[in-house]
């Protein structure tokens, strides 16, 4: 009779088989096609996770379906190795982005709005995101998707006033790099064209005199489109950190299935060669 520890692997490995050979496609597919800076920047990452996804997923596949104990072993050390990355990581994960979520502060249209402040983020942040380099990278990429484009929109719906600009829901990091700050003071013509009043800024901050209405700039390089990124990426840390905690509880769960599917194999080998001595 079939074991079922043994099948269960089986049937998992092949799906991330078939997940394995999709990434590596789509990371050719990248190689191949000349595209964006942001599509490049995913092509090996793309590719590794792929090999390294295959590999594990091969070595399954054989210590299962074939019942070979050496592969086996190979995989449940591979998934033991994960798993012990994956909490390292999740911890990690919740401490450089648990210093800070930002002050909400009030402008001068009374509207609450985020005041994101270097000092909420955790060094690493900092320096991971906003840092000279990375934050080109970044910026490229968020001119490239056309951040802004769906802010040309409004518009059509509302009228000139700055307070009407929020009518609209617009996401924060839309808000952070695609107009000026509100206590700028500055006058809208449009939702990506401002003119600066001829006394000049309400107030002596940077952002007020970075703001630009080419296209390729706005307020990318913004300290409040820089911290609007920041925030965002705190989110989709802290979701990531609830997902990697679901994922080590099925590795976990796996990791002992594949312990049983081991012990099988062993005991199937004890059997044959007793069997074949006998």
């Amino acid at each position: 009779m079939a074991r079922i520890s043994n099948g269960v692997i089986t049937l998992l490995n092949l799906l991330t088989l078939i997940l394995s050979i999709g990434a590596i496609g789509f990371a050719l597919l990248f190689y191949v096609k000349i595209g964006s800076p942001c599509e490049a920047s995913l092509r090996m990452p793309l590719l590794v996770v792929g090999g390294a996804l295959m590999g594990v997923s091969m070595a399954g596949l054989l210590g299962a379906c074939c019942r070979v104990s050496f592969f086996m072993w190979i995989y449940l050390i591979t998934l033991f190795l994960l798993i012990f990355g994956l909490v390292i990581f999740t911890v990690f994960a919740i401490v450089v982005t648990n210093k800070g979520i930002g002050n909400v502060v009030s402008s001068e249209t009374g509207m609450a709005i985020n005041n994101h402040k270097l000092g909420d983020y955790s060094w690493w942040m900092q320096n991971y995101v906003i840092n000279g380099e990375k934050w080109d990278r970044i910026k490229s990429c968020l001119v490239d998707m056309r951040l802004c484009a769906a802010t040309n929109t409004v518009d059509q719906v509302v009228g000139k006033e700055f307070e009407d600009f929020y009518k609209p829901k617009i996401s924060p990091i839309q808000s952070g790099c695609c107009k000026p700050p509100s206590y700028c003071g500055m006058q809208m013509q449009n939702s990506t064209s401002w003119n600066m009043p001829e006394k000049g800024p309400a107030v002596t901050e940077p952002d007020c005199k970075i703001w630009s209405n080419e296209q390729t700039e706005l307020c990318f390089n913004c300290e409040s489109c820089k911290m609007a990124a920041l925030d965002n990426v705190r989110r989709e840390w802290n979701i990531l950190a609830i997902a990697n905690t679901c994922l080590l509880i099925s590795l976990t769960i796996i990791y002992s299935i594949g312990c049983c599917a081991l012990r099988n194999n062993q005991a199937y080998g004890y059997t044959k060669y007793r069997n074949y001595y006998a």
